[in-house]
């Protein structure tokens, strides 16, 4: 999804072929030493996201959590474009408001005119020289929670605990490999039996993350962590999208008691459910991807006010946000319309 000129939708199986993620990113981190030429400061960086994404609802949900809001401003993508990714349509005259750009290429391009990769979200942007910084998704969340500590807000969680990384690393490395990748390995599978690899190999390890959430109300220890946000984007849009739109049909996730309560305890902790945009999730997913779903029709389902439903995940214990407190409501102008959302 890369090229400049050639706005056609863009292409995700390859007939025969499993899916391969591309996670060649660009590696330029933003650090409190600057080591790579950009250091943290307050109002030097936009993050770009779009709701849809659940690589890019991670950083939105840590963002949050840290109370990042006042130092790292936010601009919202829609969710639906072409081969040239993602725009700017939800904005006035369909144009960022501070970068004045109107697709999220004209960023990576200021950086490198030949960029050979796909344009994606979550991205960080030098506001000053219109360029984008970094696109490694993984590595911005845990640098907003290590190198842009002497900006958190009072009461933020530690997501990243020093004595706890080396598992958080291992399980969100299980977790992304079969589960967050799992669930698109399925659903552009280009040929049978890289699905049903995809298929087994994602419903194993959900089975893995049932009995290990059945004894403990977090994936690694007694609070929040990293791990947990990065399963939560996928377990949000699994019932909404995965289940059907990508063939991941042996289970809905309200039908796996376990990983059914542990994702609506996340949902009800502020930071994590209003950070969820059901609406424009489902355009994303169903109109993008017109190789699976060639007529673009969106489906009204499924019903969303059970994600409100008590969840009884308090007599496991646990923290949520440690010593920390819960993060103050979303800013008006990131406030997730009530129509999208999972209203009574």
């Amino acid at each position: 999804m890369s090229t400049k000129d050639d706005a056609s939708e863009p292409t995700f199986v390859e007939e025969g072929r499993e899916f391969t993620r591309d996670t060649n990113y660009i590696p330029t981190r933003i650090t409190e030493d600057g080591r790579d030429g950009y250091p943290v400061e307050p109002g030097r960086y936009r993050l770009i996201v779009a709701r849809a994404c659940p690589w890019a609802n991670r950083a939105i949900i840590v963002r949050r959590l840290l109370g990042l809001e006042d130092v790292l401003s936010m601009g919202i993508c829609g969710p639906v474009h072409d081969k040239r990714s993602w725009t700017f349509d939800l904005d006035p005259g369909g144009v960022d408001p501070v970068l004045k750009i109107p697709r999220l290429q004209d960023a990576y391009f200021a950086r490198d005119p030949d960029y050979p990769r796909g344009i994606t979200v979550p991205a960080m942007v030098e506001i000053a020289t219109g360029k984008v910084v970094t696109n490694d998704y993984p590595q911005i969340t845990l640098d907003f929670s290590t190198q842009w500590k002497k900006y958190h807000r009072e009461g933020a969680p530690d997501l990243y605990p020093e004595p706890l990384r080396d598992e958080i690393d291992e399980v969100s490395e299980y977790v992304f490999r079969d589960v967050n990748n799992g669930v698109y390995r399925c659903g552009f599978a280009g040929s049978q039996q890289a699905y049903d690899e995809a298929y087994d190999t994602l419903f194993a390890r959900l089975d893995w993350l049932t009995e290990r959430l059945a004894r403990q109300r977090f994936l690694v220890g007694d609070t929040i962590t990293e791990a947990d946000v990065r399963l939560f984007t996928t377990l949000a849009r699994f019932d909404p999208v995965y289940h059907g739109h990508f063939k991941c049909n042996r289970s809905k996730l309200s039908e796996m008691p376990v990983l059914w309560d542990y994702a609506r305890d996340l949902f009800q902790t502020p930071g994590f459910g209003d950070t969820i945009d059901f609406t424009q999730i489902k355009a994303h997913y169903y109109i993008v991807h017109s190789e699976i779903n060639p007529s673009g029709i969106v489906p009204k389902g499924p019903e969303l006010t059970h994600w409100l439903e008590p969840h009884g995940r308090e007599q496991l214990g646990g923290r949520p946000f440690g010593d920390g407190t819960p993060p103050h409501p979303p800013i008006p102008s990131e406030v997730v319309p009530a129509e999208h959302w999972a209203t009574r």
